[in-house]
């Protein structure tokens, strides 16, 4: 389903959480203090603003409260990450995610109710998206530019299906390399298996291949 996002700030980890979003087909609006970092950003986003975060009436002049989630991304500023989120939080959007510099800065995002945050050294934007994106995406690893290895919760809508039947290779490309059941991990997981709800898939492939997989089956 497209959701529509919002990133504050277009730096290098906010510029690749942008791009993964909008190849997905989402919808991507770019904010940032800096016109040439939003002009470099204009391929991969729907529309941009230029502007401060910090500034309540800026969020609100864009309609800020209207996007499904919007993610600070700001660089050094601690100062101006802390207040976009406490801007972002008191315009009622339900997920907020914020970029974290360090412990400290982690537990003031924490005690201002940021939905989740991250750390940059710790994850990539891809991966960030991944789990934006989908309820049944619980872990993503980036292999390659194109190749990932992900993990996927079974949902009901595959519930009672083999690996036979859904043969995600033959249909997506796709590789199903183990099958976790609560504490155990299955790495030759038996083709004639009836799948569980609630078992996680853990497949190899390319990133496109991956996406099709998840959203013609899971979704």
């Amino acid at each position: 389903m497209k959701k529509q996002f919002a990133i504050i700030g277009m730096g290098r980890f906010g510029s690749s959480i942008c791009r993964e979003l909008y190849h997905m087909g989402h919808e991507v609006i770019a904010i940032d203090t800096d016109e040439k970092k939003l002009s470099t950003a204009r391929s991969f986003t729907t529309e941009t603003f230029v502007g401060n975060g910090t500034d309540e009436a800026f969020l609100e002049k864009i309609g800020i409260r209207n996007f499904d989630h919007v993610i600070v991304a700001i660089g050094d500023d601690i100062q101006a990450s802390i207040l976009t989120t406490l801007h972002v939080k008191d315009q009622q959007v339900p997920n907020v995610w914020v970029k974290a510099q360090n412990d400290y800065h982690h537990k003031v995002l924490d005690k201002i109710g940021a939905d989740r945050i991250f750390h940059p050294e710790k994850e990539m934007g891809s991966r960030i998206a991944a789990y934006l994106t989908s309820d049944t995406v619980l872990d993503y690893i980036d292999l390659s530019v194109d190749y990932s290895i992900i993990e996927m919760l079974a949902t009901k809508k595959v519930a009672g299906k083999t690996l036979i039947e859904l043969d995600p290779r033959k249909r997506y490309g796709c590789t199903v390399m183990a099958v976790k059941q609560k504490h155990q991990v299955d790495v030759t997981p038996d083709p004639a298996e009836p799948i569980k709800e609630g078992d996680i898939l853990i497949l190899i492939g390319d990133k496109r291949d991956l996406r099709r997989f998840r959203e013609g089956e899971l979704s």
